[in-house]
């Protein structure tokens, strides 16, 4: 490659000046050397850079395009992903950057409107009366005519008192237990006679009042009948007088 052609000063000289040598001519030769060296290597990175660039896009992958030399160029923040490592180059601070956040936002969460309530539950004391029936007792007694029969006690009802421990469930019951039982007041024993006594064939006669036995004849004792069956006055008469015995007719006879 040749070394570029000084084309001079951008003006022509003014009349009667001497034109003025360029500085490449005017540099040593171990400078020229330098500036044609610097030339050279300058054309080949250019050319590098973009070749790469030009494979980079024919293939997908873009490559970051560099000009000059790595210590010319400005050094880019280095990102870290959450939880490696990174790399430090000498003398160069990097910044460290937060990773995304990628847990989910905590939102309070509502109650619904509509869930339902503890239920209320209630424990009681109650107290019931329950009637307890009396029985009933028999005698026999031989005073009374038989099958007779005769209350001699009345009967009373008793009471029970019972106590509850009751369970409520907004509300509504949904246990009933016995806790205690006690009777309060005692039941009366009913007692009935019996009658045992068997009916006797009546041996007097049914026309008077007081025992006229009946007979073939009756007289009033004392007197002067001769029987043979007497009574003791006095006596009434109810019906017929049969057998005599009321002699004045005033109904009452053996007076």
């Amino acid at each position: 490659m040749q070394p570029p052609q000084n084309p001079g000063p951008p003006y022509p000289p003014t009349f009667g000046q001497t034109p003025r040598p360029n500085w490449f001519r005017r540099a040593s030769p171990a400078s020229r050397a330098a500036v044609i060296l610097g030339s050279i290597t300058l054309s080949i990175l250019l050319l590098c850079c973009t070749g790469t660039a030009i494979v980079g896009a024919l293939t997908g992958e873009p490559e970051s395009t560099k000009t000059g030399t790595a210590a010319e160029e400005p050094q880019q923040p280095i990102l870290a992903a959450p939880g490696e490592p990174t790399e430090e180059t000498p003398g160069q601070e990097v910044s460290p950057v937060a990773a995304p956040s990628t847990a989910p936002s905590s939102t309070p969460s509502t109650a619904p409107s509509s869930a339902a309530a503890a239920p209320v539950v209630k424990v009681t004391t109650a107290t019931e009366r329950a009637t307890i029936r009396y029985g009933e007792r028999t005698v026999k007694d031989s005073s009374l005519a038989e099958g007779k029969r005769v209350v001699r006690t009345r009967g009373v009802n008793g009471v029970r008192t019972l106590t509850y421990q009751v369970t409520t469930t907004d509300g509504v019951q949904t246990s009933k237990k016995l806790v205690t039982s006690v009777v309060t007041k005692k039941p009366v024993t009913q007692v009935v006679a019996v009658g045992t006594k068997k009916p006797q064939s009546s041996k007097c006669d049914p026309n008077y009042s007081g025992c006229v036995p009946i007979a073939s004849d009756v007289d009033c004792a004392g007197g002067s009948g001769n029987g043979p069956a007497y009574v003791s006055g006095p006596i009434r008469v109810i019906g017929d007088d049969i057998y005599d015995l009321d002699r004045d007719g005033d109904g009452t006879a053996c007076d």
